[in-house]
């Protein structure tokens, strides 16, 4: 009965990984959620950068952007020779763990199996990262071949596709390192496992919780939104106008 357990609180633990994913990835169209409202911000800034002639601002920006992925994925890496390590001493590390009060201590097989797990979760969001980097390079790129302002060979229709274009690239940088920063919430649920198994289902679920909540009712999200004001808002103020002047 306690392998079934095991697997089911696995199971579950996938369920609401990429369950939350796909639910977060198409919920984004249809309402206001912070990826999308900072795809839009990153897209003006974008169109901002193509009016200024000196670009080391926003050169320094994306060089932050592309460091903060660097340091999770030296991070992952070093996490990764731990869980490895770990994995050469399984019989010492179920002997201490045998010692702490509400720990069910399991089979040498499902306690290499948590590790391995552990160890999966870690190299996603290190292949999510390195991403996240190699895009910001190609923003990096985009930006020093951005046109002048003054350059009269670029047409206004041109450099809105360049502005969106050099967006579309920053967003999907964004996407893959907010996908690499909830690999290290869910690895925390996996850490859960070592206690029991349903201690694991618990926190796979307040996870998820805890995501959806900062993506899609948090302060921050608030308060990006405030900051701008949106095209779908515009034609209703228009109307206004035209009822107020006749």
């Amino acid at each position: 009965m306690s392998y079934y357990l095991e697997f089911l609180a696995l199971i579950w633990f996938f369920v609401c990984w990429g369950g939350y994913t796909w639910y977060s990835r198409n919920r984004a169209n249809s309402r206001s959620c912070l990826s999308n409202t900072l795809d839009l911000y990153r897209e003006d800034w974008m169109r901002v950068m193509l009016k200024r002639e000196n670009r080391i601002s926003d050169a320094s920006v994306v060089g932050n952007l592309e460091r903060n992925g660097a340091f999770f994925a030296s991070s992952c890496l070093l996490i990764l020779a731990g869980i490895i390590t770990a994995l050469g001493y399984t019989s010492e590390a179920m002997e201490i763990f045998a010692t702490m009060p509400f720990s069910a201590v399991p089979s040498r097989e499902v306690w290499e199996l948590r590790l391995v797990v552990l160890l999966v979760v870690f190299i996603y969001a290190f292949f999510k990262f390195t991403w996240s980097m190699r895009m910001y390079n190609f923003v990096a790129v985009m930006i020093g071949s951005a046109p002048l302002p003054d350059d009269s060979k670029t047409s206004p229709a041109a450099r809105e596709a360049f502005a969106r274009s050099a967006g579309n690239i920053c967003n999907l940088a964004g996407d893959a390192f907010n996908l690499g920063l909830r690999s290290y919430y869910y690895a925390l649920a996996v850490v859960a496992w070592f206690i029991h198994p349903v201690a694991f289902m618990a926190a796979s679920t307040l996870v998820v919780y805890v995501l959806y909540r900062r993506e899609f009712h948090s302060d921050a999200l608030s308060a990006l939104r405030d900051g701008k004001v949106f095209e779908e808002a515009i034609p209703a103020r228009v109307d206004a106008d035209v009822k107020s002047k006749n």
